[in-house]
This record gives structure tokens, sequence and C-alpha cells, in this order.
């Protein structure tokens, strides 16, 4: 029997973030951020189980963009210090942040998200996050000097992370490349 599953992320109502923008902003803030993340990931979960759909997931619902998502909480990106380059293999050139200092992961990003959604549901449950080549294509590295260097260090991180977030009750993690 072959599972179904979604890949990637389903759209966020336009009332908690931006529709249709790269880098959308949240339209709401605090508690009510939260609530409305939570509220989201609720809404597509539901429709996922009654189309059927074995391994469900958040929709990336919880994060403002799927690779910046998991960035935004590591140390030593600059993200005010940004650096013209070419991404998605030099198709289009964006001013993106810049890796500074050492690449460090504080503490679980995802985690909790995770815990929330297997709360909701008896299905399996999927997390995505972005693959360390997809993440070095979207940051410039004025740190490791080696975009491999760069590119192992978030294999590290995200190795972490995954780990994590199976104990916090995912049964998969796919990884964006």
């Amino acid at each position: 029997m072959f599972r179904t599953t979604t890949v990637g992320s389903l759209p966020k109502p336009d009332w908690l973030a931006e529709p249709e923008k790269l880098w959308p902003t949240w339209r709401l803030e605090g508690q009510a951020l939260q609530d409305g993340k939570e509220r989201a990931a609720l809404e597509w979960l539901r429709e996922q189980e009654a189309a059927g759909i074995d391994v469900v997931g958040d929709g990336e619902q919880f994060r403002i963009h799927f690779v910046h998502g998991f960035l935004e909480q590591l140390e030593g990106i600059d993200w005010n210090r940004k650096t013209r380059m070419g991404i998605r293999n030099n198709r289009y050139e964006a001013d993106v942040p810049t890796v500074t200092g050492p690449l460090a992961r504080p503490k679980a990003i995802h985690a909790a998200d995770a815990a929330y959604m297997r709360a909701q549901t008896t299905r399996r449950l999927k997390v995505t996050l972005p693959g360390p080549m997809t993440i070095c294509d979207t940051l410039a590295d004025g740190y490791y000097g080696r975009r491999e260097d760069m590119a192992m260090r978030f294999a590290e991180l995200l190795n972490a992370e995954a780990k994590e977030l199976v104990a916090a009750g995912a049964d998969v993690i796919q990884f964006d490349e």
C-alpha cells in the first residue's frame, strides 16, 4: 500500500499573512499570532484528514517562509547585512542575509509546533525542513569560506532539529532540497 501525503507549503489564510508574496509579513502579533497559526494549521489538518491523506502536516502555517522560518532562530546570521547574490542556480539575483559567525541553534525551533500537531491527530505526522543546500542557496557566506563547510554545519543543525521533532511526535521528516 502507498501512503498519501502532501508536499510543500499550503496557502496561508489572508487574515494570517500577506497572500502570494515571496517574503510576506504576518498580519497578527503576540498571542493572537500564535493562536492564528494554530487555527490555520488545524484547518489544514482537518482538510487533509477529510481528504483521506495518510501522513498529515501543518502546511507550514507556523512559519512565514519555508526556509527562513528555521533560520530566524539560529545564531550567526546577520539579517541586516544583505549581500546581493544569484540564487536558485543563478536564475535571479536577490539581497540575502549573511552568515557572519559560527552557526548555532540555541534551542529547538519547531518542536512545540510538532507537539501541538501531534496532539490534534492520530494520523502519521510529517514535518518539513529545508535541506542544507537549499539553505545555502538563500544565504551569503561571510564566515565559513567554503559553501560545503557551511552546508555541513547546517546539516548538523538540521539533524539535531529532526531528532527533537521526532521526540515531539513527528513520524516523518521531509527535507526539501
